[in-house]
């Protein structure tokens, strides 16, 4: 397929900014970020063939108009260093330095290249900005990066933001947003809130000992082992048996739709894998804040999110059928409190902890089925597919995407090949696939 080519380069800054010298701290769960890539994710469009000048100018005043709203995505992360206990802290500037746009094309690359492969191809992760860059590097580099890439018969944008500055939701609020102003609204509908919220007492800002993080050498030398992607797709109403039969094997009915597709996958992927019968297996799941904690407001722009994980043997997953993982990640999910979450919080700062890429055989679910993905209509109609770039990708990484139809779930799968090839091939799992 063929490679992508590069058009233009540029930096888009706010329209009608005001205010370039403003602050932002930033708490525990932002700054455990730093040393894992960007947020990646990207809407497919078939549009007919038109003025791509015109078309780029558009994205491009629309982009610096949503960025007036959104004043810390055109900032750069920056740092202070404290001499009298040699610690530093981090916060955001936000300075209008601007975004990064790039526009491209895949010459002779058709939107169904893109999306009817049975696996992801290679050409998706070029369609993305700032790919390798380790959040830290945000000092100097753009916290935000679109690209606009040419196809056949429509477009790709992709979407890069310093995941330091946001989560999946704020992700997707941006991007809601700014597809709204592209549709021509002078107003947002949802004003974001952009102060981080601390618990009191707690000392802003947060000082972390530089023996702790090395900004030099953070993940860089870290080789991830190959692997493919592909996008499985779940109905509806499959995912209504699934959560049926993971009720009725444990006797409740509080195990939810997308709990009993997890549970679902991580048995496929087990069984599929090469794991001693006593070996143990990890899931970790993210969990929001938003709802949890009332001093968040819903608009809130940020990290608001915290992982966790159930761990049981592979012989014991095997074994006990879909209900009983399921339910355990219930537990697990119901057990993350405001008060637990609020309690991370005040005693991150006391030993910082960051997150990493080097989960060995563990399993993990990023991003939500509840974001509006295929309601980012910038003029020309709704998106036809989701994707996500190179960004943060290992073995055991889901990514999950709501479906194109109302109720249905894709779920992008990272394995290595074997693994995935398997897994394609097992009949229990691929019966539940819709094609």
């Amino acid at each position: 397929m063929a490679a992508v080519r590069l058009i233009s380069t540029s930096t888009v800054r706010a329209a009608n900014n005001k205010a370039s010298d403003g602050r932002i701290e930033l708490n525990p769960w932002d700054l455990r970020y730093l040393q894992i890539g960007y947020i990646q994710k990207g809407l497919v469009f078939a549009i007919p063939m038109q003025d791509k000048g015109t078309l780029i100018n558009h994205l491009k005043t629309s982009l610096s108009n949503a960025l007036h709203h959104f004043p810390l995505l055109a900032g750069r992360l920056a740092t202070t260093r404290h001499e009298d206990d040699d610690t530093i802290s981090f916060f955001v500037d936000c300075n209008d330095a601007g975004a990064l746009f790039i526009h491209a094309a895949a010459d002779g690359v058709t939107v169904s290249d893109i999306v009817n492969p049975v696996y992801v191809p290679s050409v998706v992760h070029s369609c993305f900005p700032l790919n390798r860059l380790q959040c830290y590097k945000g000092i100097t580099k753009p916290l935000l990066g679109v690209q606009v890439t040419d196809l056949l018969d429509g477009i790709f944008i992709g979407c890069s933001i310093n995941h330091v500055v946001a989560d999946g939701t704020s992700f997707w609020h941006f991007l809601n947003s700014w597809s709204e102003i592209s549709r021509g609204s002078a107003n947002l509908a949802k004003p974001p809130v952009f102060e981080r919220w601390f618990p009191d007492g707690m000392d802003i800002p947060i000082r972390i000992p530089r023996s702790c993080i090395d900004v030099n050498q953070c993940n860089d030398d870290f080789v991830l082992p190959p692997t493919r992607e592909r996008i499985f797709h779940f109905s509806k109403e499959t995912i209504g048996k699934l959560k049926a039969k993971a009720n009725a094997e444990t006797g409740t009915d509080k195990i939810s739709s997308l709990q009993a597709l997890l549970s679902h996958i991580w048995r496929s992927v087990i069984r599929n894998r090469s794991f001693e019968p006593n070996e143990e297996t990890k899931y970790r799941i993210v969990v929001g804040a938003r709802q949890r904690c009332r001093e968040l407001p819903d608009n809130y722009f940020g990290n608001a999110i915290l992982g966790t994980f159930v761990a049981t043997k592979a012989k014991e997953l095997m074994e006990q059928g879909i209900g009983n993982p399921a339910w355990r990640l219930n537990r697990t999910i119901a057990a993350m409190t405001g008060e637990s979450l609020k309690k991370f919080l005040e005693s991150w700062a006391a030993s910082p902890n960051f997150v990493t890429l080097n989960l060995g055989n563990d399993l993990l679910t990023s991003s939500s089925p509840r974001f509006d993905m295929y309601g980012n209509d910038f003029g020309w109609g709704k998106p036809i597919a989701v994707r996500s770039g190179s960004s943060n990708k290992f073995h055991g990484k889901l990514t999950l995407f709501c479906g194109a139809e109302g109720g249905s779930i894709d779920v992008e799968v990272c394995l290595s090949p074997e693994t995935l090839e398997a897994i394609a091939n097992d009949e229990e799992f691929i019966d539940t696939v819709t094609n």
